[in-house]
């Protein structure tokens, strides 16, 4: 082939190119229709909810309510007198969670919309304009409602939201007890993995009680500890202030408070999963033992959670690589069990923060990578890569074959999608 043969191939290719890049889908719009004639739309703040509804259905179509529960009832009523069946609303932090009970107990259908989803024109912001542009947006169809999982599971969600929140403060004690300890120059951190372990909380418990002696206290030693005794009471060899002293007393006694308020959050939660209808008949298909026996997590609770798992869901989550029980725990409790909320797996990873997208204005690509999320689902899928990475099974080999193209940001997120994938098959075909 010659040169200028070559030339030809190459702008007739890229000629092809650029045809190919300037086809376009385009979408035929259809014309507005009012779908939802009985819609009604809320703005709920802290003290007040100001309320739209079509207009003709009273004399004044948009009211204000405050949020004590007589308001809500009143605000209730009134919804149904105008004849609404369905409701749409915007709300910060945490304040239409009431709204919301009382009127799904009233048999209204709930839309929970994000109010980045239905931003006003600039300029027009108020909370009566805002209520009849949710109500105008609902009444035509134009809004989506936020994902809430079933009673039982937003109840099973709030108990470990809370189980969580006190594993987290007793942490802080226990930094507490370190920082004492460190300030005396006791150096049992540096001897011991966990001072909250069987050695650990033994010394510690002897030194608030009095005792000063590091040769006794090095008595306490447990035989799977890896340190002598020797070298344990070399580190408890310190200056024993009353300050720190009662610092580490102040610290043990809340680590404690919070130890036994974790053991009874797990009691609570144990009792909750005994309400959900089994899936699964374990005398006939019992649970299939571990793949490989893994360490017990130390904040994971006395119950069988695995067994619970299974006979709620119906499928051992376990068996996918790098999902460890409590994380399976915390993926059930935040997206339920069942997968017909979505339309199809991709709805369910786009909702997670873990499907890619990009956003495309003139032909240029602006943005590409995955939405951002505050979701525990989206930390948790992405905890089970970083443990799948670690393996030989097929999602660590995919984990370091995207790290080695993309980086390991791109490999985790990608390894996060795919087991969330698995996850969402398995409970949707229940194998």
């Amino acid at each position: 082939m010659t040169v200028n043969q070559r030339d030809e191939v190459g702008v007739g290719k890229s000629r092809q190119a650029k045809k190919k890049k300037g086809k376009r889908k385009i979408v035929k719009l259809e014309s507005l229709k009012q779908l939802n004639l009985n819609a009604a739309g809320l703005d709920i703040g802290a003290a007040e909810i100001y309320a739209a509804v079509p207009e003709g259905r009273d004399e004044v179509s948009v009211r204000q309510f405050e949020t004590f529960t007589a308001d809500l009832h009143a605000l209730a009523d009134w919804l149904e007198a105008c004849g609404v069946d369905t409701v749409a609303m915007e709300s910060t932090s945490v304040y239409w969670i009431p709204v919301y009970e009382i009127l799904e107990e009233r048999g209204f259908e709930l839309y929970l919309v994000n109010a980045r989803h239905v931003k006003n024109v600039t300029g027009r912001k108020s909370d009566i304009i805002d209520c009849q542009w949710l109500q105008q947006l609902h009444t035509y169809g134009l809004l989506r409602g936020s994902f809430r999982p079933s009673q039982e599971i937003c109840t099973l969600r709030t108990l470990l939201r809370h189980r969580g929140n006190l594993i987290r403060w007793r942490a802080a004690h226990i930094q507490h007890m370190q920082k004492a300890l460190n300030l005396m120059n006791l150096h049992l951190t540096n001897v011991i993995s966990d001072i909250t372990g069987v050695t650990g909380m033994k010394i510690i418990r002897a030194i608030v009680a009095g005792e000063r002696d590091p040769k006794f206290l090095a008595q306490y030693r447990d035989p799977n500890c890896k340190n002598s005794e020797e070298v344990i009471a070399k580190s408890l060899e310190g200056n024993y202030t009353s300050e720190h002293l009662f610092v580490l007393q102040q610290a043990l006694e809340l680590y404690d408070i919070y130890t036994a308020k974790v053991k009874v959050c797990d009691a609570e939660v144990e009792q909750l999963y005994s309400e959900f209808a089994p899936q699964v008949d374990i005398t006939t298909k019992p649970l299939p033992p571990p793949k490989k026996k893994r360490r017990k997590n130390k904040n994971a609770p006395d119950y069988d959670l695995r067994s619970l798992l299974y006979q709620m869901t119906g499928v051992d989550l376990t068996a996918i690589d790098g999902l460890e029980v409590l994380t399976v725990q915390t993926i059930i409790s935040e997206v339920g069990t069942d997968m017909n909320k979505w339309k199809s797996v991709k709805h369910f990873t786009s909702w997670l923060g873990l499907a890619p997208e990009k956003d495309v204005s003139a032909g240029k690509v602006l943005r590409t990578g995955t939405k951002k999320v505050k979701s525990r689902a989206n930390l948790a899928f992405r905890q089970a890569a970083m443990g799948a990475s670690r393996g030989q099974s097929a999602l660590g080999v995919f984990y370091r074959r995207i790290r080695a193209r993309h980086g390991p940001g791109v490999a985790i997120v990608a390894t996060a999608h795919k087991i969330a994938r698995i996850f969402y098959a398995m409970l949707k075909e229940r194998r």
